[in-house]
């Protein structure tokens, strides 16, 4: 017998962040299309010449070759530019998927700030990164989080949000104090959510990936300094996109449907009970 995750058949999930190459977000989203979803995804509308090399020389087009994919799967596909951080933004984003699908049943928050300018010790950090991870990560999740609960509740309609977390946010860590604040936040957030939307059939989950190998982790050199990453995880290797997308898409399944208020690790064990 074939085990099947069930309940996703023509519903419509929304997954932001989804449109680089190598990524959590866009495994997200062409997991949930296989499991039976029409897919609304969106990107930063970043140019050409801030693809890293290996998209470049696949002729990729963002949130564009995403949308193909999902497709070629037999399901449709709406790709928006979207500003996360924009509560005016989030409410045309939710305007143009009900117009177009005429229904919301999963968000999925994946965008986040890149690396890079937030890598400093806390004496060192600049305010204005500080503001602008925190307005990704943490706002972001919550006006969309916030935006798709109201329509639900007007609706009185049951949905899934789930959260892409970190492991960072439950370990911190020398250097990452605004991205592991705002994990931490979003944790916070997951659970008073799913403790005031439970009682009307509304779910809201996080997901805390360890150590996935994206581009988002290209500034770190996949020679020595990798290897000795890899051996803090019990299974010895890092994870993928696609470790992430099939967790995402059982918490949102008919299968998953007693779990709410959740900070999940999928992370090779680098956790352990926490």
């Amino acid at each position: 017998m074939t085990y099947e995750l069930t309940g996703l058949d023509g519903h419509v999930a929304l997954v932001t962040g989804a449109g680089r190459m190598r990524s959590i977000g866009r495994p997200i989203a062409v997991e949930l299309a296989r499991a039976g979803c029409d897919v609304v995804i969106t990107g930063t509308g970043r140019g050409p010449e801030r693809y890293p090399d290996d998209e470049k020389a696949a002729g990729w087009r963002d949130i564009a070759s995403v949308a193909e994919e999902i497709e070629a799967l037999g399901r449709r596909c709406l790709p928006l530019v979207s500003d996360v951080s924009d509560p005016i933004a989030i409410d045309t984003l939710l305007a143009a998927t009900l117009e177009h699908f005429g229904r919301l049943d999963v968000v999925v928050n994946n965008a986040g700030a890149a690396r890079g300018p937030d890598r400093f010790p806390v004496t060192e950090l600049d305010p204005a990164v500080w503001q602008h991870v925190m307005n990704v990560n943490l706002n972001g999740t919550f006006h969309l989080s916030r935006a798709a609960a109201r329509h639900w509740l007007a609706a009185d309609k049951p949905g899934s949000i789930i959260n892409i977390s970190s492991v960072g946010g439950k370990i911190g860590g020398p250097n990452t104090a605004a991205y592991s604040a705002s994990k931490a936040a979003i944790h916070a957030l997951t659970s008073a959510m799913a403790q005031e939307l439970g009682p009307n059939g509304i779910r809201v989950n996080a997901i805390c990936p360890g150590i996935v190998d994206t581009s988002r982790l290209d500034d770190i050199d996949r020679g020595e300094h990798w290897e000795r990453l890899l051996k803090i995880i019990p299974m010895r290797r890092a994870g993928t996109g696609e470790d992430i997308a099939q967790m995402t898409v059982y918490l949102c399944s008919e299968q998953g449907s007693w779990i709410t208020g959740q900070a999940i690790n999928v992370d090779g064990g680098q956790l352990t009970i926490r």
